[in-house]
């Protein structure tokens, strides 16, 4: 997939993985829809990106993903303002035990509400032309994270719904690709916070910290792994592990 004239609708899009995403879609000459429940940090990157690229090729909107109705008006106004949606990166998330359903909402929940909203504008069942979904998992959504139990069964739930998505489209016709990328440990203000959101598992800090200080990702190179995945029309149901030592497939069990 060529991304010129193409638009992108980034969730989290503000700070970390979001971001980096978010530069790499707009280098390669999408125009990026950035969505955040931080107004500061994306109005801030509004403007970053305004004299990088031009302020015509990314607009902000406030959006929490927990809420339908807010989902469902920020892509009325991506439409209204570009014309089209071509790409949805379902990035938003957090990391908090403390604060488990709120994680579970936000990591799950707002992934498949995002989801099945944005079908209605790019699926062409609905007269949509189709396009790519990008979900962010983690390698937590393929074995166990024990210090983070809720943060790991929402990333296996994003694996599985990704892979169930893109069975449906191919069986029924959407013309939407499912892919999703599953990043080790990432240089970003969650892994900073991580040791103070583990709850009731706080005493496994130590062994967070321990697998921290072997070395962590920088954004860009999950970022890469995304853009792989948008434009490489080959790829439909598939995961990409990216961590300190390089990048690989998954290879699952076909239905």
């Amino acid at each position: 997939m060529a991304l010129c004239g193409k638009t992108a609708v980034v969730t989290g899009a503000a700070l970390g993985i979001g971001k980096a995403i978010s530069e790499i879609l707009l280098h390669n000459g999408a125009k990026v829809v950035l969505l955040d429940v931080n107004e500061a940090a994306g109005k801030t990157l509004k403007k970053v990106f305004d004299k990088q690229f031009g302020p015509e090729k990314t607009i902000f909107i406030n959006c929490n993903v927990e809420s339908e109705e807010q989902i469902k008006a920020a892509f009325q106004s991506t439409v209204a303002t570009f014309g089209r949606i071509d790409i949805v990166c379902n990035n938003a998330g957090i990391l908090n035990e403390c604060e488990w359903e709120r994680t579970v909402s936000i990591n799950l929940m707002g992934v498949i509400k995002v989801t099945y909203l944005a079908l209605e504008y790019m699926s062409k069942l609905t007269g949509g032309q189709g396009g790519v979904m990008l979900n962010t998992a983690s390698t937590a959504g393929l074995g166990p994270m024990p210090s983070c139990p809720t943060y790991t069964a929402t990333k296996h739930g994003v694996v599985g719904f990704t892979l169930a998505m893109a069975a449906a489209s191919t069986a029924l016709g959407y013309g939407i690709r499912f892919n999703m990328i599953c990043p080790g440990l990432v240089q970003t203000d969650l892994l900073s916070s991580i040791c103070n959101n583990l709850g009731q598992f706080s005493e496994m800090a130590d062994v967070v910290q321990k697998h921290a200080e072997k070395g962590a990702l920088d954004v860009c190179d999950v970022a890469e792994c995304a853009l792989e995945l948008v434009t490489d029309e080959t790829k439909n149901g598939e995961a990409l592990i990216v961590n300190v030592h390089g990048k690989k497939y998954v290879t699952f069990r076909k239905f």
